[in-house]
């Protein structure tokens, strides 16, 4: 395991994408290239089975097992940081203690969703997660339906194992965060070169980076307004519906992975798929995973 500050160090993580086989089930074969990926693009580290990656998709043996190979294949090469919370939080105290074990170097921890509690709740909640080892609190409102404002993170902050925030309520909370020593990164990716280099934050937890580790590399090692205003309107695309349907989406419509969705995730449209192809293709095909896109053949796709 690293220390906090090695993982605070980390500029660029990856919220990594799971593959599957045509049947359904967890592809590490493909895993593996995918995240062989990340690693030639200069990536820190990835969060293992976040939304983006699936874990609400998948049982916590699915889940845990991920975690794990992620650990053994890939620990000296990456921060693996396993996505354990819970709206349960026993059932985040036992994922985080298995991921602990598995030798994963930190966990993101979310605060309860849908059975909303009260903020001494929330407050409880995280204490006994962090208690467990170094952990992320990802604040991300649009999908728990609750914002941790200051009042929350600003005490937690102070215990031993609270690394940081992946935050998602805009780059002004960031700066805000930055100036007590409060560890942000951004959960928008949109934002994240202005976070980086204007707000002060320690980087990015980033969904886009799945496909273009390399660029998103270039935007948080050094300011570059240009490939920023290039690279967001495919940003802003990955997010036309509710992640991860469209970087599921293009990492198929590149070749990245097999034609599989499990649901409720369905494809995007045709007009939407047409959309990302004149996006991802206007960049050098050695820049984006997979390489050049063109549309999901329907007759390979499978829904499990």
């Amino acid at each position: 395991m690293r220390t906090i500050q090695t993982i605070k160090q980390a500029s660029l993580i990856t919220a990594i994408k799971t593959p599957y086989t045509m049947n359904g089930e967890i592809d590490l074969s493909m895993y593996d290239k995918l995240v062989d990926a990340q690693i030639a693009g200069g990536v820190d580290g990835i969060i293992v089975g976040g939304t983006t990656g699936e874990g609400q998709l998948m049982n916590w043996e699915e889940h845990l097992m991920l975690i794990a190979h992620s650990v053994n294949k890939f620990s000296d090469r990456l921060i693996i940081v396993g996505n354990t919370g819970s709206n349960n939080t026993r059932e985040a105290i036992k994922a985080t203690e298995y991921g602990f074990a598995s030798g994963m170097d930190a966990a993101l921890q979310i605060n309860p969703y849908y059975g909303r509690t009260s903020i001494e709740g929330v407050k409880t909640h995280f204490e006994r997660v962090l208690d467990i080892g170094p952990a992320f609190i990802y604040n991300v409102p649009g999908r728990t339906g609750q914002d941790l404002t200051p009042d929350i993170i600003e005490p937690l902050a102070k215990h031993a194992n609270f690394i940081g925030v992946k935050e998602c309520g805009g780059n002004e909370r960031i700066a805000h965060y930055e100036s007590q020593g409060i560890a942000c990164w951004s959960g928008n990716d949109d934002e994240a070169h202005d976070s980086r280099h204007r707000f002060q934050s320690h980087g990015v937890i980033s969904v886009a980076s799945n496909l273009i580790p390399g660029l998103f590399r270039q935007l948080m090692d050094k300011e570059n307004v240009e490939l920023n205003q290039k690279l967001t309107p495919l940003m802003q695309w990955l997010f036309c519906e509710p992640n991860p349907i469209a970087i599921n989406t293009a990492l198929i419509m590149t070749g990245a992975v097999k034609p599989v969705f499990r649901l409720p995730y369905v494809p995007l449209d045709k007009t939407q798929q047409q959309q990302g192809i004149a996006l991802i293709n206007q960049l050098n095909e050695v820049d984006v995973v997979g390489g050049k896109a063109k549309p999901i053949d329907e007759t390979l796709l499978k829904l499990c």
